[in-house]
């Protein structure tokens, strides 16, 4: 079996196996751990097929994404904060085992590209293209009306978000300038008159 058959199919289970927790965790906490490790495995797969701006859109949007995700849950949920504080040290050896995982598949793909290992059958283009560009291109062209549903489905979402978790009617203080114009000072001014105290 070559290198790369070999780390492809051990990011394959690895994101099957945290999608699966992602969806079975009960603990919100351990859901959002898996769905970080779901992401970096995908984006290894995306570097496997040189697909780099890809991979590394998935992790700074999606994984800068999971703690939106994280605070909605615990919005929604109405979770108690300070029992998640109290327990934080009881996340620590999942936290740091999934940590781990991360480090080592990062190792094996960019490991596997600086030794030369991962020679793909992907057809190379010109140092003077690039990726950026090309996916840009499609994506404000062929794609367009796709991209922008999308916009509007994620604004859809926060909007629903934001309008479910204020339960109640905010108290603002907000001031109306046609009743200050007519208050007197004698309603709200008040005048005491208060005994001097006599010192020795």
């Amino acid at each position: 079996m070559e290198f790369k058959t070999f780390v492809f199919y051990f990011l394959s289970a690895v994101l099957i196996l945290a999608g699966l927790r992602v969806i079975t965790s009960r603990n919100p906490v351990h859901a959002a751990l898996y769905l970080v490790l779901a992401f970096v495995s995908a984006s290894g797969v995306w570097m496997l097929l040189q697909a780099e701006f890809l991979a590394l859109a998935l992790i700074l949007v999606y994984v800068g994404a999971v703690m939106v995700l994280f605070l909605f849950v615990v919005m929604m949920l109405d979770i108690n904060l300070d029992r998640l504080r109290e327990a934080f040290w009881s996340y620590l050896p999942l936290g740091s085992i999934i940590a781990l995982m991360m480090v080592f598949e990062m190792g094996l793909v960019l490991g596997g590209n600086y030794l030369g290992l991962l020679e793909s059958n992907v057809p190379q283009t010109s140092a003077t293209d690039s990726n950026v560009q090309a996916v840009g291109r499609l994506m404000f062209t062929e794609y367009v009306y796709p991209f922008e549903l999308a916009s509007v489905i994620l604004l859809v979402g926060i909007v629903a978000a934001v309008a479910l978790t204020q339960r109640e009617k905010r108290k603002t203080k907000l001031v109306d300038p046609s009743q200050q114009v007519f208050v007197k000072a004698k309603d709200r001014v008040r005048v005491l008159q208060m005994p001097a105290e006599k010192r020795d």
